[in-house]
């Protein structure tokens, strides 16, 4: 038998890192069209990351042209599992010193929505687009993220069908919905033993009593937001909400300030305040507790206040000792739910740099490798920053851009990924933008973009 056809290489460790996904595909070409896919993504942004932009090739009318369409060959009609090609990417991440999960760290549960015309589409239908904040036709995902203070990525996704799409609708036995999908995501995150030291989300799954419980049985911790006017049966004359209970404490000034404690954010001298609710069915020793965490006790301004419901113990009260959840204190669930910000530094990377909706595909299976692709050149970002420089990977000195503006202020004190990106400027690292610099060099592009260019190209 004779040894597998060789691949024609790309550039530096972006070829080590493919490599690692070789067995999966069992033809050369598919080898090929992995990196050739990678290489196409990770380029600036300049253009979309369309089939043609991902070659190079004249929109619409270079369509026909054959390295367009062998990319929409192994996009869509290739030979290959991209949930094999996902567990080896997350194999990857798990079996690396530094950016493995911890214990520490959470998993976020998040939707998002991409707008797409025409009604061929799978999965597209007339629906609620979060991250536009309005009903328009598209493609709605679900999916999760582990981060901490330092690392964060994407570790699977699930695209939501309309009910329009099945016979019987809702009461169709294929039917899921996002809350559905979002367990089932967690379930998947168990199974692999992803450590993590609770589940963060926002009100549309905080707010649901099902999913809360099904966290429960799943025996893992959980930190959901819930609305302001969260309420519980009461008689007429008590506090029945979550938002009536935070202006009913007292508060004076800093220095006496009733039940209000301060707690400060991710590390960094961010001045929160936290408030254990004692009403309905919440409480420090019952089985869910309720946290109002606020910039402001005074005026509980909405942008920065905060209404969380935990299954978390509190320390030293009897649950603590039997629970098999480690306890939490106040400052500790207000720096687990500030994770979930980094969701959204992931959503600008992931859709704005890595062309996350700009796929022109119909069918499921194509959408999705889309989709595990885009997470496989995040992740790539992540490893080669695990790696060292070697010489073969250099280029000369004179050739690196200053190092743009850093970030507008987030939650963690260190973001790894924003200095792998080339988006930092207090985590410089020049080893990405080295790598990517050679794939200019190296793609099909008539006039590959300068470095200050590429560094312009990738927003922040």
């Amino acid at each position: 038998m004779s040894g597998r056809q060789a691949t024609k290489s790309v550039p530096g460790p972006l070829e080590s890192y493919a490599q690692e996904f070789d067995e999966l595909f069992s033809r050369v070409n598919q080898r090929a069209g992995f990196r050739q896919y990678l290489v196409g993504l990770l380029l600036p942004a300049e253009r979309n990351k369309t089939l043609t932009g991902l070659v190079n090739a004249e929109p619409v009318v270079g369509a026909q042209e054959p390295r367009v369409q062998n990319l929409q060959w192994y996009l869509s009609e290739s030979r290959w599992d991209w949930a094999q090609v996902n567990e080896r990417r997350l194999g990857l991440l798990m079996g690396t010193p530094g950016l493995r999960p911890k214990g520490s760290g959470a998993l976020v549960i998040d939707e998002s929505g991409d707008r797409k015309d025409g009604h061929r589409t799978a999965h597209v239908g007339r629906q609620y687009l979060a991250n536009l904040g309005k009903v328009d036709n598209g493609v709605v995902s679900v999916s999760s993220l582990w981060t901490d203070e330092q690392v964060y990525y994407p570790i699977d996704v699930e695209p939501y069908t309309p009910a329009s799409w099945f016979p019987k609708g809702k009461n169709d036995r294929a039917f899921r919905t996002k809350l559905q999908i979002a367990a089932e995501l967690v379930q998947g995150a168990v199974e692999r033993k992803i450590e993590f030291r609770a589940v963060v989300a926002d009100s549309f799954y905080g707010e649901d009593e099902g999913f809360r419980a099904g966290l429960n049985q799943m025996g893992v911790g959980y930190v959901l937001a819930l609305r302001p006017s969260h309420s519980w049966w009461h008689p007429g004359d008590a506090i029945g909400s979550l938002a009536e209970f935070a202006r009913s404490q007292a508060w004076r000034s800093p220095t006496d300030h009733g039940q209000w404690v301060r707690s400060f954010r991710d590390g960094h001298r961010e001045r929160w305040w936290a408030l254990e609710v004692t009403a309905g069915p919440y409480g420090p020793k019952r089985q869910q507790r309720a946290i109002v965490v606020t910039t402001d006790p005074t005026q509980l301004p909405e942008l920065t206040t905060w209404y969380l419901v935990t299954n978390l113990p509190s320390p030293h009260s009897a649950r603590a000792g039997k629970s098999r959840l480690a306890p939490a204190n106040l400052a500790e669930i207000v720096r687990l739910y500030s994770l979930r910000n980094w969701v959204e530094q992931s959503y600008k990377q992931v859709k704005h740099s890595l062309g996350w909706a700009q796929y022109q595909v119909r069918s499921d299976r194509a959408i999705r490798r889309h989709w595990i692709l885009v997470f496989c050149a995040f992740t790539f970002c992540w490893w080669q920053s695990t790696r060292p420089l070697t010489a073969g990977d250099s280029v000369p000195k004179k050739n690196l851009a200053a190092p743009p503006s850093p970030l507008a202020a987030a939650p963690a004190a260190g973001p790894r990924l924003a200095r792998t990106l080339h988006l930092s400027g207090r985590f410089l690292s020049y080893h990405a933008q080295t790598v990517l610099d050679r794939l200019l060099v190296n793609a099909p592009a008539p006039a590959p973009a300068s470095p200050a260019r590429l560094r312009l190209a990738i927003p922040g």
